[in-house]
């Protein structure tokens, strides 16, 4: 691989007739002087149909606006392929972030679950606790009525 605008600079230093088939195809794709383009031609006649062939085309402007609407096409049609690549690998993205983001939640649910299972449990410890309170109130209750119908005080 060799850049066309590095050769262009390093062309500058040489004369078209010491170029080789190599040389006369780069200077052929990278200029645009019509010094060195007569100049190409003249040492390698084998592109004069290629410059006349682009001459011809440059001068059908229908023809070119033609072939650049094409190109533009192809251009949107790639662009539209790009973005849709790129929305799927967000929407990729989001639907593994969504899934994190519900199992951490479905966690979240569970340790929920177990505290009120926990505060139910306690629930039913304080209950208890308060039944035998109120019995044992109950029971003191009975002992002083019967205390104070056998005429004792307390």
């Amino acid at each position: 691989m060799i850049p066309l605008d590095n050769f262009a600079r390093i062309r500058q230093n040489k004369k078209v007739n010491t170029f080789n088939q190599l040389e006369a195809w780069m200077t052929f794709l990278s200029t645009d002087e019509p010094e060195m383009i007569i100049d190409l031609i003249t040492h390698f006649p084998e592109f004069k149909p290629l410059y006349k062939d682009i001459y011809e085309l440059c001068q059908n402007t229908e023809q070119v606006m033609h072939m650049y609407s094409k190109e533009l096409q192809l251009l949107d049609n790639n662009t539209v392929h790009l973005m849709l690549d790129e929305m799927q690998a967000e929407i990729e993205t989001q639907r593994a972030e969504l899934e994190n983001n519900k199992m951490k939640l479905a966690e979240k649910d569970n340790e929920i679950s177990e505290k009120n299972n926990e505060i139910s449990e306690k629930d039913s410890v304080i209950a208890k606790k308060d039944n035998e309170i109120t019995k044992k109130d109950n029971e003191i209750a009975e002992l002083k009525r019967q205390l104070a119908a056998h005429g004792i005080k307390q």
